[in-house]
């Protein structure tokens, strides 16, 4: 079997634009700089496109997506100044991912208008983490954390799974008589996105994956929600890949593409390196 990393993407703010790139550093909670910043509401809890589609359309960055960024962070919206910010220090808040406690560190009243103002709610604020969260200990290791990703610290799929599935989403529109959906793999934000001489999801099965001297533990499949059915480029909604999946990837009331990983060493992965999976 001959596999290769083909991409690699961060979400420096949690929900925003997808940002390629071609080397990242794997750190405990994850890839360095991927989804440590969240906006939350009034109460705390996590803002997603899922419920403002327009997130998809803020750009995010930071050294680790353009070297030649100064700032800690840079969000950038179509209408609107450049947000530049740096890491905060105050003291830690408690704030939720989908009812899940941990805590970050407020951005400041700058920031906070600066969402306000592009997303259109008076009820936003920019936090950066400050301490991880553990993940489930029935499925996990002690001392194993994420920041502020939705379950695990990175994402891993396979374009050979992705044309299987825009496969099935044809047919399912030709029985229908609709124009079948174009599924970018961006839809589904994974961190590592794997090509080569490998089977339609095969990686269900994988224990672990190496990607060049880099080992992660697979954890489990990626449950899929609605998110997936907004187009990132266009921000409209549709059916696919949910309608799809639920009939050829549904079980225990879910439906799954993708899997899920926890580093088990440090260092750094880039596009081209060798991808070795182990069952």
């Amino acid at each position: 079997m001959s596999a290769t990393l083909e991409g690699l993407a961060l979400h420096p703010v949690k929900s925003t634009a997808v940002r390629h790139v071609r080397a990242a550093t794997v750190e405990p909670w994850g890839l360095r700089g991927d989804r440590r910043w969240m906006v939350v509401d009034a109460s705390g809890e996590c803002l997603t496109a899922r419920e403002e589609h327009a997130m998809l359309a803020l750009v995010a960055d930071t050294p680790d997506t353009d070297t030649g960024l100064r700032n800690t962070l840079r969000l950038k919206a179509s209408g609107h100044d450049d947000l530049l910010a740096d890491e905060p220090h105050g003291d830690p808040i408690p704030v939720t991912v989908h009812g899940r406690g941990l805590t970050g560190r407020d951005a400041g009243p700058e920031a906070a208008a600066w969402l306000r103002a592009a997303l259109g709610r008076d009820d936003l604020r920019l936090v950066h983490v400050a301490e991880p969260r553990p993940l489930n200990p029935a499925l996990n290791r002690p001392g194993e954390a994420t920041a502020f990703a939705d379950g695990y610290p990175v994402t891993l799929a396979t374009t050979r799974s992705l044309r299987r599935l825009q496969d099935w989403v044809a047919e399912t529109a030709l029985e229908r008589g609709e124009e079948p959906t174009d599924l970018a793999m961006t839809r589904f934000r994974p961190n590592l996105v794997v090509d080569g001489d490998l089977e339609p999801f095969e990686e269900d099965g994988w224990t672990s994956v190496t990607v060049g001297a880099v080992t992660f533990r697979v954890v489990k499949p990626v449950d899929r929600c609605v998110m997936t059915t907004l187009d990132p480029d266009t921000l409209a909604r549709g059916h696919e890949p949910i309608r799809t999946l639920a009939r050829h990837r549904r079980w225990e009331g879910a439906t799954w593409f993708a899997v899920q990983l926890v580093p088990e060493v440090a260092g750094e992965v880039r596009v081209g390196d060798e991808v070795r999976p182990a069952r």
